[in-house]
């Protein structure tokens, strides 16, 4: 009895299956057939080679929530050389609420304005990515994924020794401001504390010897990541006066960058920029110095560097597979079809022509009409069987 339920559960398993075994006798292979398997294997392999690519490929996934983050500080991180002597500058931050930080995390550090032939390469090869960025915004993508290790990701040392005095003073060096508004400020004279606001011993520096030309070679706010390019690095201005204002103002997004190669917590920026020169007779009043208003924007930036599944990827790969099999089955029996219909019918309609007359024939056996006259001689050579006469006739 458990015997018999074993042949009813295998019988019933058989009755289920999908893929009938056809006999090899039953199958006709044919040379057109054969191409279009061969044509097929080798499409199915190309598409699954660049699938493999399209599989390893990463892309940056951008979320955007509001940032309740107020209590921590904002470091910023400076690099720019100014065309002045270090004891005729200062710099410091002074933001929204009346705080002044003092730039006691920045170096001076005297040098000559004029670059070397290889710093001026990598200058103009900054500038040229900064180009290229701001044609293609996709390029940041690139630069999030691969953090451009190799890159020149700051000034590389000066290679020669010149003979004119240094003239020019780099800032450079980080400081840690409060997460409001601020502006940060290059002018002349030491920054002094005041009880009623800002000031800068300016009284002793010729108005001569302004010369606010400057270059800036990194400016970032967040944690510094080597690689990464900003949009004021590589910005280089020439005063043309002695008194002369250059402004930036800056929107920081917070950014919370997470890639496979490095997690952390930075901002990205935008600028826009404007300069003045400063006469009060001609009624263009302020301060000469260089000056870096920023905001924080209120809305953070998550960026994550996301993968294709593996699974997502098999399905992918049974869908080419599969659909080039059923297409070309179905191309192929489609064409297979129109040349038979097209070399064929001529022959279908011969076959009709010669087989007529045997089957008038064959069928008028039966109704004969006798005609007036004498009748006709028996044909002695009459085919004994259909098969003869087909052979005759052909």
């Amino acid at each position: 009895m458990r015997r018999l339920t074993k042949k009813k559960a295998l019988h019933l398993v058989k009755g289920l299956d999908a893929f009938p075994k056809v006999p090899d006798s039953y199958v006709e292979t044919t040379a057109s057939g054969g191409t279009v398997s061969l044509m097929a294997f080798t499409f199915m392999l190309i598409l699954a080679f660049l699938e493999f690519f399209v599989y390893r490929e990463t892309w940056m996934h951008y979320e955007y929530e509001v940032d309740k983050d107020f209590k921590s500080k904002l470091r910023l991180n400076v690099d720019i050389t100014v065309a002045m002597k270090c004891q005729y500058i200062g710099a410091d931050v002074l933001d929204l609420a009346e705080t002044m930080v003092a730039s006691d995390g920045l170096n001076y550090e005297p040098v000559n304005f004029e670059l070397s032939p290889q710093q001026r390469f990598w200058h103009m090869t900054l500038q040229h990515i900064q180009e290229r960025l701001r044609e293609e915004h996709s390029l940041q993508h690139v630069l999030f994924k691969s953090l451009m290790k190799d890159s020149p990701s700051s000034l590389p040392p000066r290679e020669d020794q010149p003979s004119a005095p240094q003239a020019a003073c780099r800032i450079h060096g980080h400081m840690y401001v409060n997460k409001v508004a601020g502006n940060f400020h290059i002018t002349v004279g030491k920054a002094i504390p005041h009880p009623r606001g800002h000031a800068h011993l300016a009284a002793l520096v010729s108005h001569d010897s302004y010369n606010f030309s400057h270059r800036i070679d990194h400016l970032s706010f967040g944690e510094k990541l080597h690689g990464t390019i900003n949009p004021l690095d590589g910005t280089e201005k020439i005063s043309p006066d002695h008194n002369h204002m250059f402004q930036y103002f800056i929107t920081i997004v917070p950014t919370k960058l997470n890639t496979y190669q490095i997690a952390a917590d930075t901002h990205q920026y935008s600028v826009t920029e404007r300069e003045r020169p400063i006469n009060h007779a001609a009624g263009s009043h302020g301060v000469s110095g260089i000056f870096m208003k920023y905001d924080i924007s209120s809305l953070m930036v998550r960026v994550t560097e996301q993968h294709m599944p593996f699974w997502k990827f098999l399905v992918r790969l049974c869908g080419i597979v599969g659909g080039i099999f059923s297409t070309t089955g179905m191309l192929h029996g489609m064409m297979g079809f129109l040349l038979d219909v097209l070399c064929c019918h001529f022959q279908l309609g011969l076959y009709r022509l010669k087989e007529d007359p045997l089957l008038d024939q064959h069928a008028g056996k039966d109704n004969v009409i006798p005609a007036v006259g004498p009748s006709p001689l028996p044909n002695t050579h009459a085919p004994s069987s259909p098969l003869v006469l087909e052979e005759s006739v052909s």
